[in-house]
């Protein structure tokens, strides 16, 4: 009889209570789930699980036949011989890039020249299209500007010429602080020049009239880069990339270093009890912090820490675009002009990216085997 009574099906109320217990077992559950959620650690560490899931390989390759396989490293091989014809493409590109550089320099120092006062342009070299598609101003306004010019002729150049550009440029005004703004006001110019080969790279230099800060004329900030794939990861080549960086050491007029500030401390003595206050030199946040990058080790092997891997992201990042961007644009991100061009260029890439989503082809799980059964994959 025993057995008969296990065998024997569950009643209708069993079965409910059953299901309430369910029930109640999700509810209780669910503010527990919430809680996790909500626990930052936990949400760190499910981020890092999910970020190692993807790209992982389905396991198709390894399940194609020996021959597939074997004919797939060969292809591979090929890819290596690729991409290092690329390396030395790019060689070339940054070759032609330092050989056309020659012709641009006598612009930017004309440039340079007006905006820092010593040459004012002729009535040939301020003609411009958009003057005289201007509205024209009524007699009074003209007879009002007329003295206006008269006071301002005194103003020598474009006043805080690069101050302006940088306050424009969002990852450069961030950097920007209001005690750094007086010196910035005497940058008169920011230039490039390129080393071609061992190491390959380029220099920014940032010309300063006399100011009351420090007593260098330039300031210099050197970058490094490599064009060849690295050994752990060849197909990760995706052309030069930046791995060093260094800057002048700027000489500061005492007490007017602007990377530093006194901070005044209290003290206790542990014996005594008696309490004095001590004067600290802590670091300041000041766009001047730029010339001094975190150290990296020579050894290309050696590893990173975190912070000082994402310190030195940023300062590339930076010094990249003022060299691709800034310096060869200057006076259309004075303007703001340059800006709005950079708005649409992003909002391209985003729709890029957005019909890259759609395709499944790119993903790493993607089983070529699997398509016909997708109803999607189904030609109409």
């Amino acid at each position: 009889m025993a057995d008969i009574e296990k065998a024997t099906p569950a009643t209708e109320e069993e079965e409910e209570e059953e299901g309430s217990s369910d029930e109640e077992g999700e509810k209780q559950a669910g503010p527990a789930m919430a809680g996790l959620l909500q626990d930052p650690a936990m949400l760190a560490a499910m981020q890092k699980q999910l970020g190692g899931m993807v790209g992982m390989a389905s396991g198709y390759v390894q399940s194609l036949p020996a021959p597939v396989r074997r004919r797939i490293k060969a292809l591979k091989k090929l890819q290596m011989e690729a991409t290092r014809v690329e390396a030395r493409f790019y060689e070339e590109v940054h070759a032609l890039e330092c050989k056309y550089h020659a012709l641009y320099t006598p612009l930017y120092e004309r440039r340079a020249m007006m905006t820092a006062g010593h040459h004012e342009p002729t009535e040939e070299e301020a003609e411009w299209p958009s003057d005289s598609e201007e509205e024209e101003l009524a007699e009074e306004v003209k007879e009002k500007a007329k003295v206006d010019d008269a006071a301002d002729k005194d103003v020598k150049g474009v006043p805080a010429f690069w101050l302006t550009i940088f306050k424009n440029v969002e990852m450069l005004s961030e950097m920007v602080q209001e005690t750094d703004e007086p010196v910035l006001e005497k940058l008169e110019d920011v230039k490039v020049t390129f080393s071609e080969k061992n190491p390959m790279g380029f220099t920014l230099h940032f010309h300063f009239a006399k100011n009351d800060h420090f007593t260098n004329t330039v300031l210099t900030k050197q970058y490094e880069m490599r064009c060849e794939p690295e050994e752990e990861d060849p197909f990760s080549f995706e052309g030069p990339e930046i791995f060093k960086c260094s800057g002048t050491k700027i000489e500061w007029v005492q007490g007017k270093n602007l990377t530093v500030k006194q901070v005044k401390k209290k003290q206790k003595h542990k014996s005594k009890g008696s309490v004095r206050t001590v004067t600290k030199q802590v670091k300041a946040d000041s766009f001047f912090n730029f010339f001094e990058p975190p150290a990296v080790p020579d050894d290309p092997k050696a590893e990173v820490d975190e912070d000082t891997q994402a310190l030195l992201t940023a300062d590339f990042e930076i010094g990249h675009y003022i060299r691709e961007r800034i310096v060869p644009r200057a006076v259309l991100f004075f303007t703001g002009e340059a800006l709005e061009d950079e708005g649409d260029d992003e909002s391209e890439e985003e729709d890029e990216e957005d019909d890259d989503d759609d395709d499944s082809e790119n993903d790493a799980d993607f089983d070529p085997s699997k398509a016909k059964e997708n109803p999607e994959c189904k030609q109409q």
